[in-house]
C-alpha cells in the first residue's frame, strides 16, 4: 500500500457535483492499493497515518500526531499511485488492485484510523472522478510505502 500525506488547513472532495467528504486542518491522504496488498498492509499503514508526528505544536515545531490533536483525515482512493514507468511514457497499472478488493482495503483502512482513535475520518467516492478542494499547510507532503518498512 502506499500514501502521499499532506498537511492542510482545510480539504474537500466532490463527485458528481456532490461533497462527499470535508475537513478542517489535518491530513489529505491519497491511497493505492497494490494488487498484493492485505488487511496487514491496511492496519500497518493506518497506524503510521494516525500516529505521523507532522503536525505543528506551541513551538511550531512538527511534534504532534492526528491523535495528539483530534484534526480530521480525508482519504481518497487513488489507484495512480500505483503506476509502473519504469518502461515508456504511458503508465502501466497492472500492480493495482482489481477494484472490489482495493475498494475494501480502502475501507478497512479508514476504519482502522478511527478504531485508532482518529476522530474524523472523512472519504473520497471510491471509483468516481473526483475534484479536489485543499489549502495545504506547510506545505508539508510525506509518501509511505508499507513495501519499504514492512516487517518481514
Amino acid at each position: 500500500m502506499k500514501t502521499i500525506v499532506q498537511r492542510v488547513r482545510r480539504a474537500a472532495v466532490w463527485a458528481e457535483g456532490t461533497c462527499t467528504g470535508e475537513i478542517g486542518a489535518g491530513f489529505f491522504v491519497l491511497l493505492g492499493v497494490h494488487a498484493s496488498d492485505t488487511e496487514a498492509e491496511a492496519k500497518l499503514l493506518a497506524r503510521k497515518v494516525a500516529n505521523l508526528r507532522v503536525l505543528s505544536d506551541e513551538n511550531d515545531k512538527m511534534n504532534l500526531s492526528l491523535l495528539d490533536t483530534g484534526a480530521g483525515a480525508l482519504v481518497v482512493s487513488n489507484f495512480t499511485l500505483c503506476a509502473d514507468t519504469r518502461k515508456g511514457n504511458r503508465p502501466s497499472f497492472a500492480q493495482a488492485k482489481e477494484p472490489h478488493g482495493a475498494n475494501a482495503l480502502y475501507l478497512r483502512f479508514c476504519e482502522e484510523l478511527k478504531l485508532l482513535g482518529v476522530k474524523d475520518v472523512q472519504t473520497g467516492s471510491f471509483g468516481a472522478a473526483m475534484e479536489i478542494d485543499l489549502v495545504a499547510d506547510g506545505p508539508i507532503t510525506i509518501s509511505l510505502d508499507t513495501d519499504l518498512w514492512r516487517k518481514p
